[in-house]
């Protein structure tokens, strides 16, 4: 077995930054997590701060295209290292999330760290630049709002989906969304810290907002109401029928390794093109098991136990000599 799916992955991606209004911007790069951009008129803020300082100076050098104004406030949609570990490399003196988000770094945070550069070499380049973990200098219970000039930037902690502490930001005058990894678009959600029982509630949070822009965590920027809503249906869609492959065959009494390769086929020919499938199933399936055996909060995923469940649940294809 050649290891994780990801681990094949070395190709750069094009990056698109796309204007999604008057200095509103998304930083997207094919499947690889975005970056939400607001203009204010003393300095820029970043929602998620990409893997490393270098990816950081990436987005930098697309902001510098549009303003010459420093970024002082970086937003965390959720505690990932993937999201938040390049904050080392803005100027900004303001980093934020929810208290939720918080105390997961502090119970999990270096695990995810060593977990997730062992699982993304590509985006984890420059890696030796980042200082350790990234600590907010700011935390907030369930909503916060931040005042740029006159436009109002609602910070929420949305409720559990993607995490327990997923974090939103919402522009309700220009009605545009930063939706973290509560919502993709064409990429595959990552569910090994999900809550799915929790995350139909929270989609239901979002489309009442009534978004007619939005930045997903993964996939391109999404320009209009109905790409916003089909951004929406494919993440429930996603999630809801994985859950439900799981749930059923745990009441049948199937072992992890029968109901993965249960859901692998029936959720392929849907969901199968989309970005990092192959990659998030087996971490989707483990979690799913736990949620509908009754584990509520998500077990640590640490660089060990990754390695221990993909061979485990992998077995088949390294015996068949497939590269997943």
């Amino acid at each position: 077995m050649s290891g994780f799916a990801s681990t094949n992955d070395m190709a750069d991606k094009a990056v698109s930054f796309d204007e999604l209004g008057r200095g509103l911007y998304a930083y997207t790069a094919e499947g690889d997590p975005n970056s939400g951009i607001i203009v204010g008129p003393d300095g820029v803020v970043v929602v998620d701060a990409q893997a490393t300082p270098a990816m950081a100076a990436e987005v930098q050098a697309r902001i510098a295209t549009v303003t010459d104004r420093p970024v002082s406030t970086i937003v965390l949609s959720h505690y990932h290292a993937v999201r938040v570990l390049g904050a080392s490399g803005y100027p900004a003196h303001s980093i934020i999330c929810s208290d939720v988000a918080r105390d997961m770094i502090v119970e999990r945070g270096q695990q995810d760290m060593d977990s997730e550069i062992g699982r993304f070499p590509r985006l984890f380049r420059g890696r030796e630049a980042i200082p350790g973990l990234t600590w907010p200098t700011q935390t907030f219970r369930e909503r916060m709002t931040l005042w740029l000039g006159e436009r109002e930037a609602q910070i929420i902690h949305i409720g559990r989906a993607h995490t327990a502490g997923d974090t939103i930001v919402w522009l309700p005058k220009e009605k545009v969304l930063f939706a973290g990894d509560t919502v993709e678009f064409g990429a595959t959600p990552y569910c090994g810290d999900a809550h799915f029982t929790d995350w139909p509630d929270t989609i239901r949070k979002l489309r009442e907002l009534g978004a007619e822009k939005m930045v997903p965590g993964r996939g391109r920027a999404l320009l209009n109401a109905r790409e916003v809503a089909e951004a929406l249906d494919g993440t429930a869609e996603f999630t809801a029928t994985l859950f439900g492959i799981v749930k059923e065959g745990v009441a049948k009494g199937g072992d992890l390794q029968a109901i993965y390769d249960d859901a692998m086929g029936r959720m392929r020919p849907r969901f199968g093109n989309w970005v990092i499938f192959e990659h998030c199933m087996p971490f989707n399936v483990s979690r799913a098991y736990d949620e509908a055996r009754g584990i509520d909060t998500p077990r640590i995923w640490t660089a060990e136990r990754d390695v221990e469940m993909w061979k485990a649940l992998e077995k088949r294809a390294a015996k068949d000599g497939e590269i997943r």
